[in-house]
């Protein structure tokens, strides 16, 4: 079972190595290309304000942010929720910048920081499958007719849950999903309550063999006698 975790963050501003900080996270799970509906989403107090150009982007303001918890407070429940999984994120190096930024000033406490090499960038993916367009999310929605009326700001839930549907048009559709059964799936997380997730049913398979060439195709397999190798992998009546 592949488990992958679509994450986006908001921040005080674009340098993590100038001091700014993050003031949002929120990520989506995904079990083999598929959302389970489980999510993280948490709001931290950088303990410096927010600039100008970043809140005209995200309209998460210094005073809204004052109450919350600072990164320290809940860097256990993020990590618990990215454990075991494989980071999908749009432009990885500014969210792996600044979660490893977060990180390193937590000292001795401090997790073992992200490597780039093991994040799925879809950006890089975009413009290698839309050479010359416009791959930004919004660019991506409208070419993938994904609905994105109610992003007016960024956000980084709203905007995780957007990534997702995105990545999977940029794996090439939601054929990706066929093959699942629909079943609850368990699994454990360290340091936390076992997750359970419902993976979406395939569609029925129909045949598109008209019946002369259903005949012909019959009239071969019977020509290769019962102990065809094949006759292991597939049923007597898989095209009905």
């Amino acid at each position: 079972m592949l488990r992958e975790i679509v994450l986006d963050t908001e921040t005080t501003g674009t340098e993590a190595k100038g001091g700014d900080r993050l003031i949002e996270i929120g990520a989506v799970e995904l079990l083999n290309h598929i959302p389970t509906g489980r999510t993280f989403h948490r709001y931290c107090n950088p303990q410096r304000a927010v600039s100008e150009g970043a809140f005209n982007v995200h309209g998460l303001s210094d005073a809204f942010l004052a109450d919350k918890p600072r990164f320290a407070e809940i860097v256990g429940d993020l990590l618990d929720f990215l454990v075991d999984g494989r980071l999908v994120i749009h432009n990885a190096p500014f969210d792996v910048g600044f979660l490893n930024m977060e990180y390193a000033r937590l000292g001795d406490r401090a997790p073992l920081p992200i490597r780039l090499e093991d994040v799925v960038d879809t950006l890089p993916m975009a413009r290698r499958k839309h050479p010359g367009a416009a791959n930004n999310l919004d660019a991506l929605c409208s070419r993938y007719g994904i609905d994105n009326t109610k992003r007016t700001k960024h956000g980084a839930l709203l905007d995780a849950q957007i990534l997702a549907e995105v990545y999977v048009e940029l794996l090439g559709g939601k054929q990706t999903s066929l093959g699942l059964t629909e079943v609850a799936i368990a699994a454990p997380i360290a340091g936390s309550a076992a997750r359970q997730a419902t993976a979406a049913a395939p569609r029925p398979y129909r045949s598109r063999l008209t019946e002369g060439e259903r005949i012909r195709h019959d009239a071969f397999r019977a020509s290769l006698g019962a102990a065809a190798i094949w006759s292991e992998y597939i049923g007597t009546d898989e095209l009905a």
